[in-house]
């Protein structure tokens, strides 16, 4: 501890002195908006800050369960540890696995995104001006024969993982069968319930904050809001709203919604909003054909504008995630309804409501089966002395992020009993009694 403590004690003030520069590469490189990109950056700074005072929590148990007869646990570290990180969180999520990783004792080898490597290139560079001793960070490139080699390493002890479907299921099953210890985030459909009750002015700013924020390509951005009774009304409204957010290059003033990370992500986004007209769907804002004009420097750019459709849950649209400024609405009569609705879905990483009644909130997070529940917050992702609990195919391991989880993952127990008798002890007086059993 004596070396790694202080290391993430500086790290902080690196991070903060250089969130500027970590910003700028995430929107470059990413094409997040400058204010969404410095969001990125604060939410990894803030796990670096909890495993500053990490110690407390690494402390074994120790117990006298005999006379002279002591049980000790110690927590160690498993050895070599890897992280594969996704494109959407170029910086969070890399500093989500860093400091837990190094703090408890392990080396990390990070495999960053090959679309937007530098934000974790530069955390590497920010950790050695920080202290961290040579080898114990070690970046990797590449992109599935990487992947598999991490998998099949026999050093690797544990892997940690954030992206999709595909690629996680692979993760997880390919490192299991080595041995290895693995947790893997997955997909989402996030629901949202709007309740008649709801104060609409926070529930129509949160729907749009949190569908259309980062173009849609969140693990926990709400893609489905789910309007029961008479707040159906508020449907326009909330279109309305959603029209007058600026799409633009990240870099630009007043962006709202910056691109999309590829062309491919764009035709996928764009084939599944044209799905849902196709099965019957109503299309109340179409982004398909946005364009932020011939002259624009960023004409060029995988923009889709916001997009809000009418869906029922049988339509593609809903059963698969599209990852893009695309948000669902459904109507439902009751709020068993709506919870019924969110609790068939297969996904489980978030979920919120609004509503101004306890009981209905009451109701709500203890009957809903999604592991992160938001009330009156869209985006309920714990921050980092609590951690990560999505649940159902969003999530595969035991062991979830950050937290006191996270340290569990990364640490094993070892429980020593140890027996040193008194009576032995150099310089006890000799005995000329009858020898007994004791």
């Amino acid at each position: 501890m004596e070396v790694i403590e202080p290391f993430v004690t500086r790290l902080q003030k690196q991070i903060r002195e250089n969130a500027d520069a970590l910003a700028a590469s995430i929107v470059l490189e990413q094409g997040k908006t400058l204010g969404d990109a410095h969001g990125d950056v604060l939410r990894g700074l803030q796990v670096v800050e909890t495993a500053c005072g990490i110690a407390s929590n690494l402390m074994g148990e120790k117990i006298e369960v005999s006379r002279d007869m002591d049980t000790e646990t110690r927590r160690l570290p498993l050895g070599v540890c890897a992280s594969i990180a996704p494109f959407n969180f170029p910086a969070m999520i890399p500093l989500w696995t860093i400091p837990l990783a190094t703090v408890t004792g392990n080396t990390l080898v990070l495999k960053p995104s090959e679309r937007d490597p530098g934000a974790a290139m530069m955390i590497a560079e920010l950790c050695s001006r920080a202290g961290l001793p040579p080898g114990v960070l070690n970046i990797v490139h590449g992109t599935v024969p990487t992947v598999n080699r991490i998998c099949d390493h026999p050093d690797i002890k544990a892997i940690s993982f954030v992206g999709g479907d595909k690629a996680g299921k692979h993760i997880y099953e390919r490192g299991r069968k080595t041995g290895k210890r693995v947790q893997a985030n997955l997909g989402a459909k996030n629901h949202a319930v709007i309740m008649p009750d709801a104060n609409k002015n926070l529930a129509l700013n949160s729907l749009v904050g949190a569908a259309f924020g980062a173009a849609g390509q969140r693990c926990m951005a709400l893609s489905v809001a789910i309007f029961v009774g008479d707040s159906r009304s508020w449907i326009p409204e909330l279109v309305e709203r959603a029209k007058g957010l600026k799409v633009n290059g990240g870099f630009e003033k007043g962006t709202d919604v910056g691109p999309l990370i590829s062309p491919a992500a764009k035709a996928r986004v764009i084939d599944l909003i044209s799905s849902v007209h196709s099965e019957g769907g109503i299309i109340h804002l179409d982004g398909r054909n946005f364009s932020v004009g011939a002259e624009s420097p960023y004409r060029d750019g995988n923009f889709v504008g916001p997009t809000i459709l009418e869906a029922t849950t049988t339509m593609r649209a809903y059963q698969e995630e599209i990852f893009g400024p695309a948000l669902l609405v459904i109507s439902s009569p009751t709020l068993d309804d709506a919870l019924e609705i969110i609790n068939s879905n297969r996904y489980g990483n978030g979920t919120a409501i609004f509503t101004q009644s306890g009981a209905t909130a009451r109701k709500f997070e203890n009957t809903v089966n999604v592991g992160q529940v938001g009330i009156n917050v869209p985006i309920p992702v714990p921050l980092p002395m609590f951690s990560w609990s999505g649940n159902k195919d969003s999530f595969l391991g035991d062991v979830s992020f950050y937290g006191k989880n996270g340290i569990n993952f990364y640490t094993q127990n070892k429980t020593i009993t140890s027996l040193w008798r008194a009576e032995d002890a150099i310089g006890n007086k000799a005995s000329v009694d009858m020898p007994t059993m004791r």
